[in-house]
């Protein structure tokens, strides 16, 4: 990044011009090589770190047409229950007795009300139906369903 001075050695019929100045121009150039080096580090750290983002429970979602909700202001609530019969608040698993309690207690310090439920496609819909009725008597009354994208549109479309 530095700037340079050029001598023109202009004049009628390339004579130097022989008074105490000469033309000078100055010559300024970036050099691009720091800021291609700085973002390919932070593309290196962006491509390491996104993996690490997401919810670390592993479960198998049942598969819909339904598009994404839109982002949120906070990290959002998520609730998931694996085929196994475990439940989790978040990546802590947590006994059913103890689901209400703690949910009202996480409510208390929330602004928002939004909750997400991951349920494994393995789970029996009674139990799914028997979480949205304690996340409800909990406080959160809005649910969100989250489920994989590419399955049956039921409209004769397929996935």
């Amino acid at each position: 990044m530095g700037a340079g001075v050029v001598k023109s050695g202009g004049g009628a019929g390339g004579r130097r011009r022989r008074s105490g100045r000469a033309n000078r121009h100055v010559m300024s150039e970036i050099n691009v090589t720091p800021f291609v080096d700085v973002m390919l580090v932070l593309l290196i750290i962006f491509m390491v770190a996104a993996p690490l983002l997401t919810v670390g429970v592993p479960v198998e979602l049942p598969e819909t047409a339904a598009g994404a909700l839109p982002t949120e202001q906070e990290e959002p609530l998520t609730i998931t229950l694996t085929a196994d019969g475990q439940m989790m608040i978040q990546t802590t698993e947590t006994a059913r007795d103890d689901l209400i309690p703690k949910l009202r207690a996480i409510a208390a310090e929330r602004a928002d009300n939004k909750v997400f439920l991951r349920a494994d496609g393995a789970i029996p819909y009674n139990d799914v139906v028997q979480i949205m009725g304690a996340l409800n008597a909990a406080g959160f009354n809005n649910i969100g369903l989250v489920t994989d994208t590419g399955g049956p549109a039921l409209d004769g479309q397929g996935g």
